[in-house]
Parts: C-alpha cells; sequence; structure tokens
C-alpha cells in the first residue's frame, strides 16, 4: 500500500486526536501533511511538534503569532483564518482530507477538498446535513470518493461493500444516550453536566450534547440518505444501549447485515483510510461472552422531538436541513451556557423551522445566506 499523507481538519478534537493515533501506529501507511485547529493553541502547537506535518492552520488569527513563535524552529508553515483551512485542502502533497471539524464550519474546507479531487474521509456530518445534494452532485462531477468516519454510517458503508443487490432500509443504531430512562418532566431541569454524561463514547461538547437530545441521530439521518441514495421512508433508527452493533443494512430478500464491534472511534478512522484494505490492529476484540443480552428499543420521539424534526427537515427538502442545523448550534452553545434548559432547545428550534425563510432548490449563496439569517433568528428567540 503507497503511504499516504493526510490533512486532519479539526486535529485537535476527539476525531483528531483518535486520527493522530492510527496514523502514529501505521508509520509505513500514514504520515501527516497538515493539521488545522480553531482555538486549542497548546494541543495544536504540541502535535505539530511530535508529528511534524508540512503545514498549520489555527483557525482563530488572534492566536497566530503565538503559534508561529512556537514552531519557528521547525519547517513548519503556519497559518491562520477560517479562508487558510479552506485553502490548505487545495495543497497538491494532500492525498485524503479527514474532516473532523464541528458543525458548518466544516462545508466550505470540504467543498474545496472535492473539487482538488481530494479523497474525504467525513466525520463532519453538518456538511451533508447542510448541503447534502450539492456535495454528492460535486463528488460524482469529480469523482471524488467520500467514505464515512461516522461509526454508523461506517458500519452501513463496510456492509454494502461487495454488495450489488438494492438496499431495502438501512437501520442506524443509537445508545440512547444519558436521558433514555429519564422521563420528560425530569428533562425540564436536567444540566450540562447531565447531559454531557454520555454511556458509551467519549466525544466533544456539542456533539455530546446532540447525543443527548437525539439531534445527532437525526443528523446522521439525514446523512445517510445522501450517502447511500435512499429515501427518508428506508431509514430507521432502533435504540441500542450496548452500542455493539453500530448499523445494518436490510436486502431486498429480507437478509440484514451488521457491522459489530466494541465502540472504538479508531476502527472507522483507520477503514476510511485504508479503504478498500484492511490493516491488522491491536484494537481491543469484542467477546460476546461479555455480551450475553444485545437490547433494542423504539426510539421515543414524543421525547426526543428533534429526530422527528430531521425526518421533517428532509421530507420537506431544499434549505430547511441547513435551517435545522444552524438553530441547533445556537441552541446547543445557548444550553452550554446555561442560557436555555434542556427542552427549550427543541421548542426554539420548532419555532426556527416555521419562521425561517424556505427555499426549494437552494444555491451554495442560499445555504450561506440561511445559516447567517437563522442563526440572527434563533438567537432573537433565546434573548
Amino acid at each position: 500500500m503507497i503511504k499516504k499523507r493526510i490533512a486532519i481538519l479539526g486535529s485537535t478534537g476527539s476525531i483528531g486526536t483518535q486520527a493522530l493515533e492510527v496514523i502514529e501506529a501505521n508509520p509505513d501507511l500514514f504520515e501527516v501533511e497538515v493539521l488545522t485547529a480553531n482555538n486549542s493553541i497548546e494541543l495544536l502547537i504540541e502535535q505539530a511538534v511530535r508529528y511534524q506535518p508540512n503545514a498549520v492552520v489555527i483557525g482563530n488569527e488572534a492566536k497566530y503569532q503565538m503559534v508561529a513563535d512556537a514552531l519557528s524552529r521547525y519547517p513548519i508553515k503556519v497559518y491562520a483564518g477560517s479562508k487558510a483551512i479552506e485553502q490548505i485542502v487545495e495543497m497538491e502533497t494532500i492525498d485524503v482530507v479527514l474532516t473532523a471539524m464541528v458543525g458548518y464550519s466544516g462545508l466550505m474546507p470540504t467543498i474545496n477538498a472535492i473539487k482538488s479531487k481530494k479523497v474525504i474521509a467525513l466525520a463532519n456530518k453538518e456538511t451533508l446535513v447542510v448541503a447534502g445534494e450539492l456535495i454528492t452532485a460535486l463528488s460524482q462531477e469529480n469523482r471524488v470518493p467520500i467514505i464515512p468516519v461516522d461509526s454508523e454510517h461506517s458500519a452501513i458503508f463496510q456492509c454494502l461493500v461487495g454488495e450489488l443487490s438494492p438496499i431495502d432500509k438501512v437501520i442506524l443504531t443509537a445508545s440512547g444516550g444519558p436521558f433514555l430512562h429519564t422521563d420528560i418532566d425530569t428533562l425540564k431541569t436536567v444540566t450540562r453536566a447531565d447531559a454531557l454524561k454520555h454511556p458509551n463514547w467519549s466525544m466533544g461538547a456539542k456533539i455530546t450534547i446532540d447525543s443527548a437530545s437525539m439531534m445527532n441521530k437525526g443528523f446522521e439521518v439525514i446523512e445517510a440518505k445522501w450517502l447511500f441514495g435512499v429515501t427518508p421512508d428506508q431509514i430507521d433508527v432502533v435504540i441500542h444501549p450496548q452500542s455493539i452493533i453500530h448499523s445494518m443494512v436490510q436486502f431486498e430478500d429480507s437478509s440484514i447485515k451488521a457491522q459489530m464491534g466494541l465502540p472504538d472511534m479508531k476502527l472507522p478512522i483507520q477503514y476510511a483510510f485504508t479503504f478498500p484494505d484492511r490493516v491488522k490492529t491491536d484494537f481491543k476484540r469484542l467477546n460476546f461472552k461479555d455480551y450475553s443480552t444485545l437490547t433494542f428499543l423504539e426510539p421515543d420521539t414524543g421525547k426526543f422531538r428533534n429526530l422527528a424534526f430531521a425526518y421533517e427537515s428532509m421530507r420537506q427538502g431544499g434549505n430547511m436541513p441547513c435551517i435545522l442545523n444552524a438553530a441547533n448550534e445556537v441552541v446547543v452553545e445557548a444550553f452550554l451556557k446555561g442560557k436555555i434548559g434542556f427542552l427549550e432547545m427543541s421548542d426554539i428550534i420548532e419555532k426556527v423551522m416555521c419562521r425561517a425563510s424556505f427555499v426549494q432548490k437552494p444555491t451554495l449563496a442560499d445555504y450561506c445566506e440561511t445559516d447567517t439569517a437563522v442563526r440572527t433568528l434563533t438567537t432573537s428567540l433565546i434573548r
């Protein structure tokens, strides 16, 4: 296998740091070409010194000089700003771009990477939520593969390798998060700390709150539509608290294939980097004797309304998923800062979906305008 040069957008986050572990464990297969971060300069500097990339980008321009000074002794180029992150993916020396940035910020770098014909290892689900139709058209036009890194979509992707038969449905599993068995009255008073206690996965604050509210699963439903060319009616969600089955595919003959394993993001990250090959690892193996019972439940969309909103936005199409994403990013930040309650996030999102301007056939400019306008509208409703 030819050594691949990897750009990690969001190297200081949970996915980014685990991707670096995968690269470090396979020095004959991968090398770090570019690292980017938004604010975490100490960790970015530490990573740059350790992995010696060609270039690093700090999103927060105010922190450029600190990064530049710290790396002045090394042959590492240093850039700053969101525009630099968008442009760095065009470097000819990059083979694979891992998009592990959080939220809407991952959209433009992913678009530029596709136009530059880089293989996309997609961990930024908001890219397909916001502009799925545009992104899939671009990837087909440029003949660029988009390989999913989310454990659920990686599972479906792995189940489909070698299959020629039509999909009957895809079945996304969900852990249920920390509030699976919490009644709706109690949810009115849960705190930031309560919501950040995910039972199975270690993730950043934003995605952990999305998991607690099941918006994360809603985004994954939208993402699945674009990745696998299925309709909303062909996407099911099932609560599977043990997180051993990562997702499933049912074929038209009724057969179901599942991808299983212990909860560990390094496996889907490595698979995205090595596809179509598999590479031996020392990851802990699943022992079925440790899991005598695997359980499955129907999601409660009365309690977790965000999942229902995601299906509704997907059925409406146009810029509605973009509206959903922008509103969610604002309310999650407000919840993390203690400005609104847990259930209020869904209340505000519902109002925004009713009030925001709908565009049936949005362009990239429409998506950008929608994102800005919806953030303003959502903020006004919080105030």
